[in-house]
């Protein structure tokens, strides 16, 4: 049995950081789950422990899983801590007990600050250490996922995520790995890059050979990018966005397939309902409106 819990809890796609009081004398000012001493199996009392720290009602909260305990130094000495995850229905917290702050933020952001975190700062910039319990993002990880970009050459992505998938599925010195990693995303949008979800960087570099020749390298798979990459990222990637979009009356356009493909027109009409759009060609002697699918033209000069 271990010493102690650690409580992520994540409402949608967020997860509570809890800040400790200065007045604590534990890791005093530092970012945290919600830290609990006692019976990590006993659910109830993880629960009434989650209550009495975020004010979130036990009947808002579901039990989800548990690590293996790790070790953390608290001054001079070692203590197991057990790491939990639970989901919430509110994302309305109070805090209180050894906390004094909270913050809901994106996977991504357990490690570094995010954006909102810091002032005049943009998702390119942000890059400071979260000042947080030993730790924190490996236990995170031990009973949830983060999602990791890897670079791969242009055109190759779809191929590096079957050889992704197809090591994942078969046996040998990567079968400590199967259980660490979740899914392997290709948003068809984003060249150059593809996202795995894993519980660890090393472990998606043990699988593309990246992590000290324990596995061949894979060709056409360059790295990992340093930390963990925001869930919006890949999100704003896989919503489905209507053929139309970014297609306006008075673009230019340019023909990809069938009699036309290569020449240039003007678009006339759009319908967004049907997904189709209306286009004269500047090379016709008498302007000649053509309806067509909406992806079977490139926009190549937009309306000013």
């Amino acid at each position: 049995m271990s010493d102690g819990f650690i409580v992520f809890i994540r409402h949608a796609d967020k997860v509570l950081l809890m800040k400790r009081s200065d007045e604590v004398s534990d890791f005093n000012g530092m970012w945290d789950g919600v830290y609990g001493v006692g019976d990590a199996n006993d659910v109830d009392h993880v629960l009434t422990r989650v209550e009495e720290a975020t004010a979130i009602p036990t009947d808002s909260l579901t039990f989800v899983r548990m690590g293996e305990p790790r070790g953390i130094e608290f001054g001079n000495r070692l203590n197991d801590v057990t790491p939990i995850l639970i989901t919430t229905t509110t994302n309305e917290v109070i805090p209180r007990s050894l906390y004094n702050d909270t913050v809901w933020v994106d996977p991504g952001f357990v490690n570094v600050l995010s954006p909102d975190e810091v002032e005049g700062a943009d998702d390119v910039s942000v890059m400071q250490e979260r000042a947080a319990v030993p730790q924190l993002g490996e236990m995170y990880g031990d009973v949830s996922a983060f999602l990791f970009m890897l670079k791969t050459t242009i055109g190759q992505e779809q191929k590096i995520a079957n050889e992704i998938r197809a090591r994942l599925s078969g046996t040998g010195s990567l079968q400590d790995v199967q259980g660490e990693v979740f899914s392997v995303i290709h948003p068809q949008m984003m060249r150059g890059y593809i996202f795995v979800e894993a519980s660890a960087k090393h472990y998606v570099e043990k699988l593309i050979g990246r992590a000290g020749g324990v596995t061949t390298p894979m060709r056409g798979c360059s790295k990992v990018l340093p930390g963990e990459a925001p869930f919006h990222v890949v999100s704003n990637y896989l919503e489905p966005k209507s053929a139309t979009a970014g297609i306006e009356v008075g673009s230019i356009v340019e023909i990809r397939v069938g009699h036309f493909k290569g020449n240039r027109a003007r678009v006339t009409a759009v319908s967004e309902g049907k997904e189709e759009v209306t286009v004269e060609l500047f090379e016709a002697a008498v302007p000649i409106p053509i309806t067509m699918r909406a992806d079977n033209v490139r926009v190549t000069e937009r309306v000013a």
